[in-house]
């Protein structure tokens, strides 16, 4: 399933933002604010926003939002780690 999200054109007028840039803005800051409310997992936060985990995880950082890290997290972790 996917899903369109239209925004009327007198909010997209309104964003201080250039005009290339607000497609993805607006994939990342959704993507930021599910992930800050536990609706999303990084990953799939980082999927939303096109982005990669390390780069999502960065952006969480420089807003000072603590990072959702479950034992299923670090779990992946270490079989990731191990892997190679």
């Amino acid at each position: 399933m996917s899903v369109t999200l239209e925004i009327p054109d007198s909010v997209v007028n309104g964003l201080r933002l250039p005009e290339g840039e607000i497609p993805q803005r607006l994939r990342t800051e959704l993507a930021i604010a599910l992930y800050s409310q536990g609706v999303l997992s990084l990953g799939k936060a980082a999927e939303l926003a096109q982005l990669s985990r390390l780069l999502i995880g960065e952006l969480l950082g420089t807003r000072g939002m603590a990072r959702h890290y479950s034992e299923d997290d670090l779990a992946h972790d270490v079989s990731y780690a191990r892997s190679e």
